[in-house]
């Protein structure tokens, strides 16, 4: 487990391709469980150790995940996602060229329960909610495009719903019209980097995850800050 930060009320890590970051239907073993225990042993902490969930990623997606460590860091957290005061950075690599070089995508999402999907509309439609993301296109190969993405809001699969109804889907990404899937069985989607003022401290925080080494993201290792 790579500890990207860890003070007294925070803790973030970098989850690799099919980490879960909660529990879910499956069962399996969970990041926060991991980082759990990693707490409990580093710090001889009696029983269970605190740690809070403030967001999740998907599973299929690589990058930086934050954790609470304290109850008061927990609670400020939350209102801090919820006010949209932490910047989150997305890399995305993506087969067909988007259709500028930057712009923002505004679009109403909803999601299908029975799928585990969601549809994006131009309009708001019943049980929809409005997602707005920022990209630019910061460097390419031979056959992919590389993307910084910028998000706005939060919703379910917002980047991959969102890019292939622009016509971009990410690489790997089945569920969302790309043609095969990566061989590690994730997408081409990573949480690059959160950026934030500390919940406690007060402190201006940058946390970055660094490039996976697996698939094809090295060759674009040259094209990220």
């Amino acid at each position: 487990m790579e500890i990207l930060y860890e003070d007294n009320h925070l803790i973030a890590v970098n989850k690799k391709v099919s980490e879960l970051v909660q529990g879910d239907k499956t069962g399996d073993a969970t990041l926060a469980d991991r980082v759990k225990e990693y707490i409990r042993v580093k710090y001889k902490k009696p029983g269970e150790a605190f740690i809070g969930i403030v967001h999740r990623i998907d599973r299929p997606v690589s990058g930086v995940v934050l954790f609470a460590r304290t109850s008061k860091a927990l609670t400020r957290l939350n209102e801090m996602f919820r006010e949209q005061q932490i910047s989150k950075k997305y890399l995305a690599i993506v087969k067909e060229r988007p259709p500028a070089e930057e712009g923002t995508l505004v679009n109403f999402l909803k999601k299908n329960e029975e799928q585990n999907r969601s549809y994006a509309y131009p309009e708001k439609v019943k049980g929809s909610r409005e997602a707005s993301l920022s990209y630019l296109l910061i460097g390419h190969s031979n056959r992919y495009y590389l993307l910084e993405i910028d998000l706005h809001s939060g919703r379910h699969h917002q980047i991959r719903c969102q890019l292939a109804h622009a016509g971009s889907p990410v690489k790997g990404d089945l569920k969302y019209g790309y043609s095969r899937s990566n061989e590690d069985g994730g997408i081409s989607l990573h949480a690059r980097s959160l950026s934030f003022v500390h919940p406690v401290t007060k402190e201006k925080i940058l946390i970055k995850a660094p490039l996976p080494g697996n698939d094809i993201w090295p060759l674009f290792a040259g094209m990220v800050k």
